[in-house]
């Protein structure tokens, strides 16, 4: 099995790479063009065979050849999002995708041994130029923005600030990896918890590697293609009602939840999809949002024989765990 320590050891603090990145890091003192130094002809042949080295070690020329072969536009980011998986000997090979969406793919993942499980599955994020995360101010208005996937989440400075407000590249690129981190502390905190989510294994710059549901053949099917038998409706109902409860003890709403985000394998379910993960106490749409999760989830079981009124539902929950006055409106969808 892997142990705590070893799946500490695959994490790095991405704040100073950002930083590093864009050029804002402060350790040395940033020179001008004008005034940075030429290199000579015997340092540019060693910067040149560095490269040359590092670019026979990555990607397929490392050993990395998947049985799942991607089409062309998706293969590079595929690659470049999962080869740390591999390199720190999570997985051996991705066989399949087995859900494609606006903003992001799931791959089924052979696991390495190392790790003790037979299967993995990885979330891979489009990249920004591919997807489109909508609304998703809505979603982010009081929460901290995450940096770090070393498991400690900092809050922004003036500068990653000024970059979000401006939308520039960096600021970008924080709020990206932000979101994928919010899904992975989330999921962390709740299987913990004893949630029925995936267990979070690592995460990486643009993917999110957790447990997998399902078997070699076929993935777990979201509740939404299933009918249920009778005697299933009532206990899972209040099953996904428990989780919907536990998350609101731990201060978050999902945000997103449906029958569309809730798999369904051997009589159980488990909740997927945690990205737009909301705040229940510091974010002024949360009751909104809570109503609107609890009443995706009363219409799937009322087609399955079961009804219930979600608004009493989420009103009990509300006042049972968060407990202050809530706004009682979506705000109008932000114009992009």
């Amino acid at each position: 099995m892997t142990t705590d320590s070893h799946i500490d050891e695959l994490y790095t603090d991405e704040y100073d790479y950002y930083l590093e990145k864009f050029g804002l890091a402060e350790d040395e003192p940033r020179q001008s063009k004008t005034n940075k130094p030429k290199l000579t002809h015997k340092q540019k042949k060693a910067q040149q065979q560095i490269i040359a080295t590092l670019a026979e070690t990555s990607g397929l020329e490392a050993g990395f050849t998947t049985t799942y072969k991607p089409a062309r536009f998706e293969t590079w980011w595929l690659l470049e999002s999962l080869q740390p998986f591999y390199n720190r000997l999570l997985i051996n090979d991705v066989l399949s995708r087995v859900k494609g969406g606006k903003e992001a793919n799931v791959y089924l993942c052979q696991a390495d041994p190392a790790t003790g499980l037979d299967w993995l599955a990885a979330k891979v994020y489009r990249p920004r130029s591919m997807r489109n995360l909508r609304n998703d101010r809505m979603y982010r208005e009081g929460r901290e923005l995450a940096v770090s996937v070393s498991g400690v989440n900092r809050r922004r400075d003036s500068r990653m600030a000024r970059a979000l407000k401006k939308k520039t590249d960096f600021g970008a690129e924080i709020a990206h990896s932000s979101w994928i981190l919010h899904e992975q502390g989330a999921l962390d905190k709740l299987h913990e918890a004893g949630g029925a989510v995936p267990k979070p294994i690592a995460v990486g710059d643009n993917a999110l590697l957790m447990s997998y549901v399902g078997d070699r053949n076929r993935p777990a099917p979201p509740l939404q293609e299933v009918t249920l038998e009778s005697h299933e409706v009532e206990p899972l109902f209040h099953e996904v009602m428990r989780n919907i409860e536990l998350m609101l003890q731990h201060g978050m709403i999902h945000g997103d939840l449906s029958a569309y985000n809730i798999l369904y394998w051997q009589g159980k379910v488990t909740l997927i999809d945690f990205p737009q993960v909301t705040m229940s106490l510091t974010n002024p749409n949360a009751y909104a949002i809570l109503r609107r999760d609890v009443q995706r989830v009363c219409e799937y079981f009322a087609a399955q024989g079961l009804a219930r009124e979600p608004y009493p539902i989420a009103d009990r929950l509300w006042w049972r765990h968060v407990g202050i006055e809530p706004v009682r409106r979506l705000p109008e969808p932000e114009q992009r």
